[in-house]
């Protein structure tokens, strides 16, 4: 039995990378490791990811003391927090039997591991019984610390759009990490991170970006599932205020010479939301891996 869907498969494939895949593959687990859970216990935040009635996935941040994510037990692990109101997901992830797809990264240690799994609902959040359990490489990830916590902060106040203006446009261009939410065709979700220098993710209109795919742990879970669902959703994170910017829509595979290739994604509907993070972040320290542009 395959650790692959069929589109994970065909890029893995194209790529030159399946014989790689299917070594990296053996370290996925459905239990979760003590490793793990040590790690889990000390973020401050997660990402989540989910699709919503309308198909449309999305990408959330969810933040919360040290332990609020924790195993309780070898195969389930508890998110006692929620995204924030007028998030696409606060409701989303509270329904029975919700794939989701979550991340948790620590940019000060350019560590993260990412869990795919059915949630269910808790009195506090959810919980997550996983299919899958891994970690990744520390490449591409901005080495960041916290400076400060928030002490009180606003209902989160939001701003719907269908394109980004020219305001939006520069908050993406100066971005050096961006999150995305992909789901395959059953549903099964998956958060995953992207990060490079400034300039790295490309305005190409005001309804059309594009990045390129840099080479990572060959599994190409996120480009396998564009590869057969091609509804994926971006979470922008402004590391300084706890704003985020949300967008969800289509993204497409495009091939360059050889087995290079990038993602030009289509915005259907943005969402910027303020006082979602209470974490003030510092200034980047960009990866020694982003290759130059």
């Amino acid at each position: 039995m395959t650790a692959y869907h069929a589109g994970e498969l065909e890029v893995q494939r194209r790529m030159g990378q399946t014989e790689i895949a299917v070594r990296v593959g053996r370290m996925i687990r459905t239990e979760i490791p003590a490793a793990a859970a040590a790690f889990l216990a000390e973020q401050p935040m997660v990402v989540l990811a989910a699709t919503d009635d309308e198909g449309r996935v999305w990408a959330s941040l969810v933040t919360g003391h040290a332990g609020f994510v924790h195993a309780d037990t070898d195969h389930t692990i508890a998110v006692d927090a929620l995204p924030v109101p007028g998030d696409p997901l606060h409701d989303v992830v509270r329904r029975p039997d919700q794939q989701v797809g979550m991340i948790a990264i620590e940019p000060q240690t350019r560590r993260r591991m990412r869990v795919n799994g059915v949630a269910q609902p808790t009195d506090d959040g959810l919980r997550i019984h996983p299919d899958q359990v891994y970690s990744n490489c520390p490449k591409y990830i901005s080495r960041r610390h916290i400076d400060g916590v928030a002490e009180e902060t606003h209902r989160p106040a939001g701003r719907h759009a269908d394109v980004l203006d020219e305001r939006l446009q520069q908050i993406v261009t100066r971005s050096d990490t961006f999150f995305i939410g992909s789901a395959d065709p059953d549903g099964n979700a998956d958060a995953s991170h992207r990060g490079g220098n400034p300039g790295f993710l490309q305005v190409l209109s005001p309804n059309r970006l594009r990045w390129p795919d840099y080479r990572g742990n060959s599994m190409f879970m996120t480009l396998g599932n564009i590869s057969a669902n091609p509804r994926c959703g971006l979470l922008i994170p402004d590391w300084q205020t706890g704003t985020t910017l949300q967008l969800t829509g289509t993204a497409e595979i495009i091939w360059d010479e050889g087995p290079q290739c990038s993602v030009e994604f289509t915005v259907a509907e943005v969402i910027e939301l303020t006082d979602v993070s209470p974490l003030r972040w510092g200034q980047a320290e960009l990866s020694p891996a982003n290759p130059a542009r």
